[in-house]
């Protein structure tokens, strides 16, 4: 009978054994699902953090480009809103509200310059003033920017100021573009100024293009003129005296009888790359705050 009890009870502890192996199993089980998915959160929230941050760091970084151009007035905070960059409308913005700005700058210090101005006007009907009948001088241009009231105004008067103020001459002086062709059509005018034609003109096979680094790109050119000493003279004090730099890096000069010299010269001309905004991409992951990298070069942005 004793021996029985005691059976009895050996197999009674056992089955608690039994339960107590499988609920600390049980328990383990869920604490170890539980760090897991702890873990997971953790790595989530962070990540979206992340991913928040680069956000916000790309949002002040085009307000910092918007605000430094002048495109928009400054933001009510420290990065525009979705609805001031809906109301923002560039053309409707007076300099006064954008002082200090890049376009501000360029319309107003820039447009004014008196050593840019000082060079002489082609003849434009659209730059010439109805009530003086001469071209707009700066003080005109900037009395009508300043009385312009509506978008279609203040966008007019602010191509004016482009095309008859002094901005007129930096395209002239430092093109944005390799043209050939208005290359040398600023050789025929230089010519044309010194009283001697040229025989032909022509950009076939002239001209060619190399860099020479930090955007700045040349042009070679050869020149030929055969005329008097005089004129071979005034020639190539007009071309150095253009506003459109020629280096004349060799040249040769012969007797060609009567007074009459024969000039071959090869030139350099020049003109810079379009500036423009790269913007670029960041990756981010888990493990690292990502790296910026530039985008295509068909996806840059337009110049401001």
């Amino acid at each position: 009978m004793a021996k029985e009890v005691a059976i009895g009870k050996r197999a009674k502890i056992s089955e608690a054994q039994q339960y107590m192996i499988l609920s600390v199993l049980g328990a383990s089980i869920f604490l170890g699902v539980a760090i897991a998915l702890v873990s997971h959160f953790v790595q989530l929230i962070s990540f979206n953090a992340k991913v928040i941050g680069g956000q916000d760091g790309a949002i002040a970084a085009y307000s910092k480009v918007i605000k430094s151009a002048g495109i928009c007035t400054s933001p009510s905070g420290s990065v525009y809103s979705d609805s001031e960059i809906e109301a923002c409308e560039p053309d409707s913005i007076e300099l006064s509200e954008i002082p200090g700005t890049l376009r501000a700058n360029i319309l107003e210090d820039l447009a004014a310059n008196q050593a840019l101005n000082s060079v002489p006007k082609e003849d434009d009907s659209g730059c010439i003033n109805p009530d003086t009948a001469k071209n707009f001088t700066y003080k005109e241009l900037n009395n009508i920017y300043n009385k312009a009231n509506t978008a279609e105004e203040l966008a007019a008067a602010s191509q004016l100021i482009k095309s008859c103020s002094a901005l007129r001459v930096i395209p002239d002086a430092l093109p944005t573009f390799k043209n050939e062709e208005a290359l040398l059509a600023s050789l025929n005018k230089l010519f044309v100024v010194s009283n001697w034609t040229p025989e032909s003109l022509s950009p076939s096979g002239t001209t060619s293009a190399a860099s020479i680094g930090k955007g700045l790109n040349a042009i070679s050119v050869s020149l030929s003129v055969e005329a008097s000493s005089a004129t071979t003279t005034t020639v190539l004090n007009n071309i150095e005296r253009s506003i459109r730099d020629f280096n004349i890096e060799r040249a040769t000069i012969e007797w060609g009888g009567d007074d009459s010299l024969i000039l071959g010269a090869e030139a350099t001309a020049y003109y810079m790359n379009k500036s423009s905004i790269t913007p670029t991409t960041k990756t981010i992951t888990t493990e690292s705050g990502g790296e910026e990298q530039p985008v295509n070069e068909d996806d840059e942005l337009d110049e401001l």
